[in-house]
């Protein structure tokens, strides 16, 4: 294979995968939602997962959009971005969810998005954590902020988990003090942090190999050598 560079090719490290140090602290759940409204059946849902992680062994931190700027309209020192940012470097899994409006995710929720760096320095603040998706949504069943916050994901190379909640006419599956009424909706909310904490406890430990990659081990050692390789300094 000519093309192949060979100290940067490795063989497949069975052993990282299947018997790494495994870790004993809580898995460490951030949670996003996507709307200011003072009943905001995002953030209710949200409230209402983050019971349940609780429940489930998991430590959970859950961010408040409220003063978070645009993007590109204040500096990455704004108290509200370095809140976020700190948030999701202190994160091992993620839950984001969304309302749908004008059958999208909200700008609330790609904003919170769009301020998360695909790298800090060295770091990739994203990369190889879980995330697990909701939304809410003011009329039938949808599925159009699940999908564009999927692709999302992926694009921040996260480990996107195959379970997914919408509820439908948010409006309905609350109670007044905020609680989420008993239904099959809330039961497939339990199932998402259920397979979330889940997908975290194999993983987490493993993420640094699973993100270890050819080619930027490639350009990590081009760059080495341009550096050893200065005629001059």
């Amino acid at each position: 294979m000519p093309n192949i560079a060979a100290p940067c090719f490795h063989h497949i490290d069975s052993n990282a995968l299947l018997h790494p140090q495994i870790s004993s602290h809580k898995p460490k759940i951030l949670l996003l939602y996507g709307s200011l409204r003072e009943r905001s059946y995002s953030r209710l849902l949200t409230e209402e997962a983050a019971r349940v992680l609780t429940a489930l062994g998991a430590e959970t931190k859950t961010f408040n959009p409220s003063g978070l700027p645009l993007p590109d309209d204040a500096d990455a020192d704004h108290p509200k971005v370095k809140e976020l940012r700190e948030l999701v470097m202190w994160s091992e899994g993620q839950v984001w969810c969304s309302p749908e409006r004008h059958g999208a995710m909200t700008g609330i929720m790609k904003t919170m998005v769009d301020w998360i760096p695909l790298s800090a320095g060295a770091v990739r603040p994203s990369q190889g954590k879980t995330l697990a998706l909701m939304q809410v949504s003011g009329g039938s069943q949808s599925f159009n902020a699940l999908n564009q916050m999927r692709v999302l994901g992926r694009w921040m190379r996260m480990i996107t988990i195959p379970n997914q909640s919408s509820v439908p006419k948010a409006f309905l599956e609350f109670e007044e003090d905020g609680r989420m009424k008993p239904s099959s909706l809330y039961d497939r909310m339990v199932d998402v942090m259920e397979e979330l904490v889940k997908f975290t406890l194999l993983t987490r430990d493993r993420a640094p190999y699973l993100v270890d990659r050819y080619s930027e081990r490639k350009e990590t050692a081009e760059e080495l050598s341009k550096r050893v390789n200065q005629r001059s300094i």
